[in-house]
Order: structure tokens, then C-alpha cells, then sequence
């Protein structure tokens, strides 16, 4: 079997994977529920890709990426509910409805107009598919509780938690249920962080973690007024976690140490060298 630059070839690959008795026994094994996650992953990969601009490896990932698509539509065409073909039709349409302003009448418009055009086309397909499913539904189904917030209800439950926090606070920024002054988002935090210092000092555990989690959607909230992506610069303060103690481990080993051999006092000096030696070689670059 050799390459091919041909989407079909793929998809005929796919179809080997998963054809019993002569596919392979692990593709064979799973379902939607257990290739959802790396589905997540390998789109959390190809971010990756992007975030070091190493485009090799982007290549890679995005491969990776459209193996997950072909994949799931597969799984779906074996179901008898749809297959690649029907994935392909089904995002084509959805461009050339949400672009008028590209395929249909609607010329000449800001890149602010674009992005109100493209949401209020969202907002007329979220109605109608509610209308169908209704339809469908017939009220076989008691309606939804107070928990489900009609304006919050599409964002998806999946999402990594950061980033569904993200979304939800821009859907009730939407509606006016935000703050103006990222300064007032601070003095929350400083307020959670409060209130996890009170739940430590009655040693209530459980309390203390509950308010971990307020502080993090705060924190989250201070990155979207402040115009950054929570994830993004959680995973470049990441990336500078991994560099820094990387550089830890190097000065320990030159002392002819491992980590687990120092103290906490000796690794936090050495932390501190790590911080000033990047800050010279910034002021240097």
C-alpha cells in the first residue's frame, strides 16, 4: 500500500481499518465515546504545533486532526446516520450561508459587521434547529430547568473547562451580565481568593476546593477583559514552567545532584537565578 494525496484513499484506508474480521482489531473496538478524546487531543496538539511555529509538525497534526474526522464519519456511515460525504456537504453549506457577504449580496462590510452578520446567522440556526427538534420531539421531553440558561444552552458541555468558561462568559457579556472595568474582575479574584483563605482556616477541604474553582473562572475572566485566550497563555506559562525547572535540573546536575537530592530552599534560589538569567537575555535580544 503506498501514500496517496487523495482524500478517497483515505477514507478507503478508514473503511479497511474497520472492516471485521480482516481490519484491525483495535479500530474495530471503538465507538464514538472512546475516540472522543483523542479528538480533543489532537486538536490540543495542533494548537501546540502552531504555538512553537513549527509548521513540519503542524503538517503532521493537522493529518492527525482529519484522521479523527474520517474517523467519526465512518462510525457514523457503519450507524446508517451519515457519512464523510454528508460531513463535506454539511460544512460547505454552512460557509457559503454564513458568508453573504463573500457568495451571497452583502458586500462591502467592516470586519466588525462580518463578525455581527456571522452571529446573527448563528442565532437563526440555533432557533431553527430548536424548532425542528421540537417538532420532533412532539413535547415528548419535560422542558429544561432553570440549571440550562437558554442563552448559555449551546455552549458545548465537552469543551475543556478554561475554555468553556471563556464561552459562557462571553454569552452573558452578550446580554449585559459583565463587568466594564477589568480592575473590578481583580478585586473579585482578591475576593475568592479570600474566601478560600477563610474555608483553610475552618480546615474545610471540600469549601476550600469549591472556591479554587471560583477563582479560576474569575482569573479566566480577568484573561478575556484583558483580550488574551486563557488557554493560550496558560499553556505558554506552561512552557515556562517546563524551561525553568529544566534549567534547575541542569544547574543541580553540575553540582552533581537530582532534584529529589536538594532542598526546597536551593530549588527556589535557583528558580530565581533561572527568572534573572531570562530576563538578561531578553533585555540583550
Amino acid at each position: 500500500m503506498t501514500p496517496a494525496r487523495d482524500i478517497s484513499r483515505l477514507i478507503e484506508i478508514m473503511a479497511a481499518l474497520r472492516t471485521p474480521k480482516t481490519g484491525c482489531p483495535w479500530d474495530l473496538a471503538q465507538d464514538f465515546a472512546t475516540i472522543a478524546p483523542y479528538t480533543i487531543e489532537e486538536a490540543y496538539e495542533v494548537a501546540d504545533a502552531i504555538a512553537r511555529d513549527d509548521l513540519d509538525d503542524l503538517r503532521d497534526e493537522l493529518g492527525d486532526l482529519l484522521l479523527q474526522v474520517v474517523f467519526h464519519a465512518r462510525m457514523a456511515q457503519e450507524a446508517g446516520a451519515f457519512d464523510f460525504a454528508d460531513v463535506v456537504e454539511a460544512i460547505t453549506a454552512k460557509l457559503i450561508r454564513r458568508h453573504p457577504h463573500v457568495f451571497g449580496d452583502a458586500h462591502d462590510l467592516t470586519p466588525e459587521a462580518v463578525k455581527d452578520l456571522w452571529h446573527d446567522i448563528k442565532a437563526q440556526e440555533k432557533q431553527e434547529k430548536a424548532a425542528k427538534a421540537a417538532k420532533a420531539e412532539k413535547g415528548a421531553r419535560p422542558a429544561r430547568g432553570r440549571d440550562a440558561a437558554q442563552t448559555l444552552a449551546d455552549v458545548p458541555v465537552a469543551l475543556p473547562a478554561l475554555t468553556r468558561a471563556l464561552k459562557l462568559q462571553q454569552k452573558a457579556a452578550k446580554v449585559g451580565f459583565d463587568w466594564n472595568d477589568p480592575r473590578a474582575v481583580l478585586a473579585k479574584i482578591r475576593e475568592e481568593a479570600d474566601e478560600i483563605e477563610a474555608a483553610l482556616d475552618t480546615s474545610d477541604k471540600a469549601d476550600a476546593a469549591a472556591e479554587a474553582g471560583d477563582l479560576l473562572f474569575a482569573v479566566v475572566n480577568l484573561a478575556r477583559h484583558l483580550d488574551a485566550d486563557p488557554e493560550g497563555v496558560l499553556r505558554a506559562t506552561n512552557r515556562k514552567f517546563e524551561r525553568r525547572f529544566a534549567w534547575i535540573e541542569q544547574a543541580l546536575a553540575e553540582r552533581g545532584k537530582a532534584p529529589a537530592q536538594a532542598t526546597l530552599a536551593e530549588m527556589d534560589a535557583l528558580w530565581d537565578a533561572a527568572k534573572a538569567a531570562e530576563r538578561m537575555a531578553a533585555e540583550k535580544a
